[in-house]
């Protein structure tokens, strides 16, 4: 067998939802740069036109909202229509109602869960047969800190976020015999719209940029190494992972 040496992604079709913003949005990028045709899933369907105006031949713009369960179904189905079945999926949808313990409504629970957790399950488990024909297939989930840390008033994200790890396992065991690979980035401290709260403290974000082993906090771009990697040949023999792209906040 010849070891991969490529991140080219050319001839690969993705699909990466939570497209309109964030690390999201840096997936799609980064994937259609590297030669993948791309389906950008989010709910708002404006920064999502954005996006797609950005490159036209490569991301293509498709609405849903994830937490709908109504609207997931048939998802893959539609996405196919476009440039074929996906064979990457990079699940970046993600909410975080940040509601403390002892006020946490099942509101709030269940869109916390629907989204972050049951959409990617069910989402891939659609896309699956697709990659099982040809034998090929990469499904990355972002995971978190709170997947293995616990911070105040996360607890149904950090639920859902310690489901994504263990999900991720389960998904490695049932299908990389059929060369789909499942794998999780956990990301640090990203300014992102889901860290806003974060980051609109610089008290609080020079004290988690201290607490990392580089002495910073991340750049949107910090991602795409490790998504590359993930989506790409080069990590034929990487599945069930969780890869922390953290700056080394959970080494200390």
């Amino acid at each position: 067998m010849t070891a991969a040496t490529s991140l080219d992604l050319t001839g690969r079709v993705a699909l990466v939802t939570g497209a309109s913003a964030g690390l999201g949005r840096q997936s799609a990028r980064v994937l259609a740069r590297h030669g993948a045709k791309v389906v950008a899933v989010a709910r708002r369907a404006e920064p999502l036109a954005d996006l797609a105006s950005s490159a036209p031949d490569a991301i293509h713009a498709l609405t849903c909202d994830l937490a709908d369960r109504s609207a997931l179904e048939g998802l893959a189905a539609q996405a196919s229509e476009i440039f074929g079945p996906p064979d990457i999926l990079v699940h970046a949808a993600g909410i975080n109602t940040r509601e403390p313990a002892d006020e946490l409504t099942s509101e709030g629970w269940d869109v916390t869960l629907d989204l972050n957790l049951r959409a990617p399950f069910f989402l891939s488990q659609a896309c699956v047969p697709a990659m099982k024909k040809q034998g090929w297939g990469r499904i990355v989930t972002f995971a978190s800190l709170q997947s293995y840390r616990a911070f105040p008033g996360g607890l149904s994200y950090g639920a859902s976020k310690g489901g994504i790890a263990q999900m991720t396992r389960a998904m490695a065991q049932a299908w990389s015999a059929d060369g789909i690979n499942a794998n999780a980035i956990g990301p640090g401290f990203f300014r992102t719209e889901l860290t806003e709260a974060v980051f609109a403290d610089p008290e609080r974000a020079a004290r988690n940029a201290a607490q990392t082993c580089i002495g910073r906090n991340g750049e949107p771009e910090d991602i795409d190494g490790p998504l590359l990697f993930l989506c790409s040949d080069l990590s034929a023999y990487v599945t069930g992972q969780v890869m922390m792209v953290d700056g080394g906040f959970t080494a200390k």
